[in-house]
C-alpha cells in the first residue's frame, strides 16, 4: 500500500465541499490514514511550494493557501496512490477539468480550484513528511 497527501483548499473548505471529496476518495476505495484541519502557516507554505518560488503566480498561492483553514489528508491505497488522486481531480484547470472529476464538477476558477493532490511518490513522500512529521 501506499500513501499520498490530499489538501482540501481553503475554497474546499469555506464551500463545505471537503467532505464531498473525501466521500469521493473514500468511494474510490482509499483509506484515510491521517487527517487534520489547519491553517497551513506561511512559512510551511513556502516550503510547500518551494519549486514555484521565482514564479508570477507564487505570491498568490501562497496567500491563497493561508487565508483559513485547509483540511490536509493522507490517503492510503494500491502503489499509484498518487496517480488515482491527480485523475480524480482533474485538470489544474477547471474550466478544462472532465465532468466526473472534482475540479470539473465543483471547481470554476483556476485559482480557486479546490484541492492539491501529490504528482509522484517523491512529492507524497516529501509532502506528508512536511504536514504529518509523526508519518514519515
Amino acid at each position: 500500500m501506499r500513501t499520498t497527501l490530499v489538501i482540501c483548499k481553503p475554497d474546499a473548505v469555506e464551500r463545505g465541499l471537503a467532505g464531498e471529496i473525501l466521500a469521493r476518495l473514500e468511494h474510490k476505495g482509499l483509506r484515510l490514514v491521517a487527517a487534520e484541519l489547519r491553517t497551513i502557516d506561511e512559512a510551511t507554505a513556502s516550503r510547500h511550494y518551494a519549486e514555484h518560488e521565482g514564479k508570477a503566480f507564487y505570491a498568490d498561492l501562497v496567500e491563497f493557501i493561508t487565508r483559513g483553514p485547509s483540511l490536509l489528508v493522507v490517503v492510503e491505497g494500491p502503489p499509484d496512490t498518487w496517480k488515482i488522486v491527480r485523475t480524480m481531480m482533474g485538470a489544474t484547470n477547471p474550466a478544462e477539468a472532465a465532468p466526473g472529476t472534482i475540479r470539473g464538477d465543483l471547481a470554476s476558477t483556476l485559482t480557486e480550484n479546490l484541492v492539491h493532490g501529490s504528482d509522484s511518490a517523491e512529492a507524497a513522500e516529501r509532502e506528508i513528511g512536511l504536514f504529518f512529521p509523526a508519518l514519515a
